[in-house]
């Protein structure tokens, strides 16, 4: 699969088309032989800031039409949002850092790491406290398998007694894998983790697009993702729930952004995670998809394209976050050796770098 970016889309069209900017911020391919009406707007000199904007959805909408005569040739440019005021950021910890002393994984028992070190999500609610974190992400693997309404009530009311604000929760689904009965009972069960966060009181669940190789080698699924996640984000939608697509499984700017173009739901965003780009400019590659931001993850390390792990550089992502006007959440997420001792360390270390 050839990887386009907005310098080659003239590649994605045939000869006979061309690309449109419209005054509403539409992209239309549309074809030589058509001429666009007054009341269609087109836009002749756009500002270099909108078109690059707009482009990135032109590039989905080509690659779709490509690869699906049936696609629709005019699609909605999703814009960055927009934050007035100053850069803010909440601090909260990651559940999935102490993962190896809860007792459940993904709806099974286990035994904890250091059974004198167990925790379960209201122990977690209590080391958020201990360690003056304003929020706590309570990741979807670590609920017992028997968690009901009252259950997650309950943990709400628990959560509101700290003070410790529910900033989301995360499921690890997989729209990439092919159509089929095990992406429907992938779908069914991400509908069900956005009613349990709306009962949470969450306002953000992180999503998984799916994998990069996976699109590589079966570009049609890009269609089949984003209806999965149109259809999850209607429903998210109407529980007042955002959805965080996440730069999970090696997806790569030129993936995700596309995605969240096709998607287009103003309750859809990024779940941006510091530690998930392997690539040569990582840190542009953050730059690039944090206009879309709707949650950050910060890790303690990143990886190199060959898998090696090197520290994060928490002062430029810092930098990134506030030239990019991000509001909201910044969730510790860690993944290194000994949490208990090193999660205070960079902690201390993410809220020196953003000023909090």
């Amino acid at each position: 699969m050839k990887h386009h970016s907005l310098t080659d889309l003239s590649d994605l069209i045939s000869p006979n088309q061309q690309v449109l900017l419209m005054s509403d911020d539409r992209v239309r391919i549309q074809s030589a032989a058509e001429r666009p009406s007054a009341s269609q707007g087109v836009v002749g000199r756009a500002s270099r800031r909108r078109f690059m904007t707009v482009a990135a959805a032109a590039c989905s909408a080509a690659c779709v039409a490509t690869s699906d005569l049936t696609a629709p040739t005019t699609v909605a440019a999703t814009e960055p949002f927009v934050r007035k005021g100053d850069p803010r950021f909440r601090i909260g910890l990651a559940a999935y850092s102490l993962r190896d002393y809860f007792s459940f994984m993904k709806g099974k028992r286990k035994p904890p790491a250091d059974v004198s070190k167990a925790i379960d999500m209201v122990g977690f609610l209590d080391y958020c406290v201990d360690q003056g974190f304003e929020a706590a992400e309570l990741t979807s693997y670590f609920f017992p398998p028997d968690a009901d309404r009252a259950y997650f009530l309950e943990l709400k009311r628990q959560a509101f007694l700290r003070g410790v604000t529910i900033s989301g929760t995360a499921i690890g689904n997989n729209f990439t894998q092919g159509a089929g009965e095990k992406m429907e009972l992938e779908i069914q069960s991400a509908m069900q983790w956005i009613d349990n966060a709306a009962i949470l009181g969450a306002p953000h669940i992180r999503f998984f697009a799916g994998n990069g190789k996976e699109l590589d080698d079966h570009p049609e699924r890009m269609n089949e993702a984003v209806d999965a996640m149109k259809r999850c984000a209607k429903h998210a939608g109407e529980k007042g729930v955002f959805l965080g697509i996440e730069n999970h499984g090696k997806l790569r700017p030129d993936q995700l952004l596309p995605i969240i173009h096709a998607v287009d739901h103003p309750w859809v965003g990024i779940n941006l995670d510091t530690g998930n780009f392997q690539s040569d400019d990582p840190y542009g590659d953050l730059e690039k998809c944090v206009p879309y931001a709707v949650n950050i993850q910060v890790k303690a390390s990143m990886k190199k394209p060959d898998g090696s792990k090197y520290e994060a550089d928490f002062d430029r992502i810092a930098s990134i976050l506030r030239n990019s006007n991000y509001q909201g959440f910044v969730i510790l997420e860690y993944e290194d050796e000994d949490p208990y001792v090193n999660i205070p360390l960079a902690a201390g270390r993410m809220r020196q770098a953003l000023g909090v």
